[in-house]
């Protein structure tokens, strides 16, 4: 009898092995199925249709901005001969319960200079009527037309006041500008262009400045390498339009003393700060043989514009340097708006976009 029942036990030993390999792991990886699917369908079913903004401003995980990312992708320059920049005869002029604000400006530049105070100097600037983009027909490169008008730094001043009131309760930003359409505006409102110039030295460093506190716009906040206005007076001669390009070499030689022949000039981008109706050309600039090093001692025999800048960081063009940098604890929320977009571009231009959208979903999801 107990060689019968050790056999019997060992062939249900036998049988049930049989039985797990045959039928258990499969009712197991059909279970597992049935499962996944399960909760597929549960979230199916709680997602809604969503729309959104076609135009959203430039965002890097807890960093947050008002720069619109116009025309550009940062890999591929716009070329020069494809910027086409038309200056118009009529002089801008504000609506007529706006003109006040510009007479206490031009007031308080007058008490300034009666007290022997530095003055608000009243310079010739462009503003802009309009800013169209197409394609060539053959390689569909980008064909840019800028169109702008004359003004001054009284109106622009005036201009900035977005969120003042006006006499019957309203402000100039909800009365002219439409949330849904960021690029259109009246040109009274657009009173500023500028170059924004992100710059490398040879040895891949970075130049962040910090604007001076004795600036009148956004003192004290972490900016581009170069910022640079056009001016009436110094960038158009005789009835020639300004170029991008030369203005932006201009901003180069008075803000950190470098000449033409030292780096490499491509035109990334044109951003428009939707805040404060701030246009700029994003530009990349290479030094191809001063290194951070060799800056710094240029810089200290003189530079024109040096009161522009608080202090200059140097900081490695490596994605990842840059974007840890970017989303610091004490930068993060000390940017002028246009910077972020114009470093992140930067270094598209250098790396490509797969890389760096790579490395900062990495070091965002670290946060």
């Amino acid at each position: 009898m107990g060689g019968i029942d050790v056999a019997n036990g060992v062939a249900g030993a036998v049988i049930g092995m049989l039985f797990a390999v045959l039928f258990q792991q499969p009712l197991q990886d059909g279970w597992y199925r049935l499962r996944r699917r399960s909760t597929r369908a549960i979230r199916s079913l709680r997602r809604r249709e969503v729309s959104g903004p076609a135009w959203r401003t430039f965002s890097l995980g807890p960093l947050h901005t008002s720069a619109l990312i116009v025309e550009g992708d940062g890999e591929s320059p716009i070329p020069p001969e494809t910027v086409y920049v038309h200056v118009l005869d009529d002089e801008i002029e504000l609506p007529s319960d706006m003109r006040p604000w510009r007479d206490e400006i031009e007031a308080e530049g007058e008490q300034l200079r009666a007290e022997g105070r530095t003055p608000l100097w009243n310079g010739p600037r462009y503003a802009v009527e309009s800013f169209d983009i197409s394609r060539t027909a053959l390689d569909e490169v980008p064909e840019v037309h800028l169109r702008l008008r004359p003004t001054d730094y009284y109106t622009f001043l005036a201009a900035q006041q977005l969120d003042r009131r006006l006499p019957d309760g309203s402000t100039p930003r909800s009365r002219y500008l439409d949330p849904d359409e960021p690029l259109k505006a009246p040109a009274f409102l657009q009173c500023s262009f500028a170059v924004n110039v992100a710059v490398v030295t040879s040895d891949d460093m970075l130049v962040v400045s910090r604007r001076s506190d004795r600036v009148r716009m956004a003192p004290g906040v972490w900016n581009s390498s170069v910022n640079e206005g056009l001016s009436r007076h110094i960038d158009s001669s005789g009835r020639n339009a300004p170029d991008l390009h030369a203005v932006a070499r201009r901003g180069m030689r008075e803000e950190l003393s470098l000449e033409p022949h030292e780096y490499t000039l491509d035109l990334l981008a044109f951003v428009l700060d939707i805040g404060k109706r701030h246009w700029s050309g994003h530009f990349y600039a290479k030094l191809k043989d001063l290194s951070s090093t060799d800056l710094q001692a240029r810089m200290s025999r003189g530079v024109a514009d040096r009161w522009e800048h608080q202090s200059i960081d140097y900081v490695p063009f490596r994605p990842a340097t840059v974007v840890r940098y970017m989303l610091r604890e004490d930068r993060v929320h000390r940017w002028a708006p246009l910077a972020p977009a114009l470093f992140h571009l930067a270094l598209v231009h250098a790396y490509s976009r797969t890389l760096v959208e790579r490395v900062e979903a990495q070091i965002i999801r670290r946060l």
